[in-house]
Formats: C-alpha cells, sequence, structure tokens
C-alpha cells in the first residue's frame, strides 16, 4: 500500500491550531508534508470552508486529522475528494444528523463535567481557573495556563452545526482515545470510535493529549498514512 504523504490538521474549540505545533514537527521529521487548518469556530460550515480551502491546495490525497470538535469538522469535510484517511485524536465522531450538542446532551452519571461557561454574545469560553485541570492536565503548568488565557471563542452555532454524511462511513479511520481526557468522557469516545469502524489505540493523556504526548499522536498519524491506499 502507498504511504500518504500530506497531512491536514484540524483543531478543536477554544483552542487555536499552534497547538499541533509538536505533531507537526514530529511528522515533518518524518517526510511528511503537513498543513494545519485555522478554524474560525464561528458555524459547522465555516469551518469546513476552511478545511476544504487547504484541501484544495494538496497536490495529492491527504489524510484529514481533527482533536475534539475538529472531529465534527472532519466528518463532515472528508468527503471531500484529496481526502484518503481520517484521524481522530480524543475526538467527536458524529454520525449523520449528529452535532456537538446532540452528543453532549446525556452525560454518563459520574462523568466530568466541562467547565463551560454560560453563553456570551454567542460564543463560549471555558472557565480559566479551572482550564488547565479539564483540558490540560498533563500539559506543563506554564503552557496550560498561557492555553488558558489565549482562550478562541467557540461559537454556539458551531456546537449546533450536525453533519450530513459522515466520512467515515467510506474512508478508513483511526482514533487515539485519551484515557483521561476530562472533556469527552473515554467511553465516549471509545463508544464513537466502534460506530466509525476505526482502527483505535488507547493511550494515557488529557484532553489536550496532542500538546502533552505529540509523538504519540504523530504516530496514530503516521499508521493512518501508511494504512490506506487514496481516496475511496
Amino acid at each position: 500500500m502507498a504511504t500518504i504523504r500530506n497531512i491536514v490538521l484540524v483543531h478543536g474549540g477554544f483552542v487555536d491550531g499552534s497547538g499541533w505545533q509538536g505533531v507537526y514537527d514530529h511528522l515533518s521529521a518524518d517526510g511528511y508534508k503537513v498543513a494545519v487548518v485555522q478554524n474560525p469556530t464561528l458555524s459547522l460550515a465555516g469551518d469546513v470552508a476552511a478545511t476544504h480551502q487547504v484541501l484544495d491546495g494538496l497536490d495529492g490525497p491527504a489524510v484529514l486529522v481533527g482533536h475534539s470538535y475538529g472531529g465534527v469538522v472532519v466528518t463532515e469535510a472528508g468527503g471531500h475528494p484529496n481526502v484518503a484517511a481520517l484521524a481522530y485524536i480524543a475526538a467527536f465522531a458524529p454520525d449523520k444528523g449528529e452535532s456537538v450538542n446532540s452528543l453532549i446532551a446525556d452525560p454518563p452519571p459520574g462523568a466530568p463535567v466541562p467547565p463551560i461557561l454560560p453563553p456570551r454574545n454567542g460564543f463560549l469560553f471555558l472557565d480559566r481557573d479551572k482550564f488547565p485541570a479539564s483540558f490540560a492536565a498533563d500539559v506543563p503548568e506554564k503552557l496550560s495556563a498561557f492555553m488558558a488565557d489565549s482562550q478562541v471563542p467557540w461559537g454556539v452555532e458551531a456546537l449546533e452545526g450536525t453533519v450530513s454524511e459522515p466520512a467515515w462511513r467510506t474512508k478508513p479511520s483511526w482514533y487515539l482515545v485519551a484515557t483521561d481526557d476530562r472533556m469527552i468522557p473515554p467511553p465516549a469516545q471509545r463508544a464513537m470510535s466502534e460506530r466509525a469502524g476505526a482502527t483505535v489505540s488507547e493511550t494515557p493523556g488529557s484532553h489536550a493529549v496532542y500538546v502533552s504526548r505529540p509523538a504519540v499522536v504523530a504516530a496514530v498519524i503516521a499508521q493512518a498514512a501508511q494504512g490506506s491506499d487514496g481516496p475511496a
């Protein structure tokens, strides 16, 4: 099977694409051509459009990678002809008609509740003081504090955006479960990955596992690149 050389990384809510730097560095050192999508996070449609813009500029097939809400984006955007495979990193993997809102509507008893503040002018933030423990417990203290203070406003409309045709139904997918995640419960990650028929691996790590364990994340993405023959 041919190895895919293009990787496109899509960030989740509350953060921007700079958190991918460690993963980017590992993949680039191994010869992959890596692009990072900067989602506006105003609406799912807008984020899909931003992702398609990057995919349109590629010279060949790619692995499309999403973290957290970025998983919704890649699920919707992954039907693009340049997408050969999907990789979900502690991410939502919705089915047709599902959104972040519908996936988080009924948390299991005892599951951690993300410290999301009430909407302000249509945007969401995490409680700054609770951000490190909930989002980035295994990230160095100074970096997690910076992440808390540099949050990207997450549009309520983006959480309501529903998937039309999930790309994982027609494209092979890989999923990394972060077993210490306090934003998306690991049992929910396992259920979504199983439903998608993904190749699943697990690692200790917080929701920010892509920051704290970039080598592990990069290895999963490389597996997706090596395990796909190209666009369906």
